[in-house]
């Protein structure tokens, strides 16, 4: 599951099994970049809070399809596929339409848009220089966003949604964690209830 010692669910002590509690799917399943923080749960605590705040919190507006598909666009960027095929199953899911998400998978590897639009791929070009070269970032990459029709406090949650994943690819990738034993692309889906963070 990772590099490191994980506490699985059935041995888990009265705080961590209260986490577990609180982030697991069916069957007591716990994803294993949640179970990777078993050691230190505090630290799963930040994560999810982090994950459910960014990607999930019920005052959001950009479409919750397209904050996954940003999610999945980082992973690719960053090599981590625990979290492309965890967040793609999610797009999936949201858009009912396997045919047009694999579409838009293939435009994001190659780089050439043809079913996003512009005001997508212009929120694309930024989150792609924010993970690979965020030093060189400028203000011009913020302008051309609200050129497209991206108001500002949507340019804020493709930011936080692309900040995360570089979190959580950083984490998955540096502890080695797999996907072995994962149920692929549940999500905390109950984005009205921020202490909700049952997977489903």
């Amino acid at each position: 599951m990772s590099w490191i010692k994980t506490i699985k669910y059935a041995e888990a002590d009265k705080n961590l099994l209260k986490l577990y509690n609180q982030v697991k799917g069916p069957d007591n399943n716990v994803d294993n970049i949640m179970m990777a923080h078993s050691l230190r749960p505090h630290t799963m605590q930040g994560h999810m809070t982090l994950y459910k705040y960014t990607l999930h919190h019920p005052k959001n507006t950009v479409d919750k399809w397209f904050l996954e598909c940003v999610g999945v666009y980082v992973s690719i960027l960053n090599g981590c596929q625990y979290c492309v095929d965890h967040h793609f199953s999610g797009m999936c899911r949201l858009m009912n339409d396997q045919q047009k998400a694999d579409i838009i998978k293939a435009e994001l590897k190659s780089g050439e848009y043809q079913l996003l639009n512009p005001k997508q791929v212009s929120a694309l070009s930024y989150v792609h220089k924010l993970t690979v070269e965020p030093a060189k970032l400028d203000q011009s990459y913020i302008q051309n966003m609200r050129d497209t029709g991206w108001g500002d406090g949507e340019i804020l949650e493709i930011n936080q949604v692309a900040s995360y994943f570089n979190y959580a690819n950083r984490t998955v990738l540096g502890l080695g964690v797999s996907i072995v034993g994962d149920d692929i692309g549940l999500s905390p889906n109950n984005s009205d209830d921020l202490n909700d963070w049952n997977h489903s």
